[in-house]
């Protein structure tokens, strides 16, 4: 009998990606974890407001040193 193969995305807390690997090595899947680029965060930052500008250089190394 031939197995047939499924491709699920989950969005899980980062916390819980032990377990989540664990479980799947017990059940004998295969887990394949990919991350965001940096530009893929700065670009979702952007489009949430995470932006910030500074209004000058002492107050960008200000923020910086934050």
């Amino acid at each position: 009998m031939a197995t047939t193969l499924e491709h699920i995305t989950l969005e899980v807390p980062s916390f819980e990606v032990s377990f989540i690997r664990t479980l799947s090595k017990k059940m004998g899947w295969t887990m394949k974890r990919q991350r965001k680029s940096g530009i893929q965060q700065a670009l979702e930052d952007v489009d949430a407001g995470r932006i910030y500008k500074a209004k000058s250089v002492e107050d960008l190394m200000a923020q910086l040193d934050a």
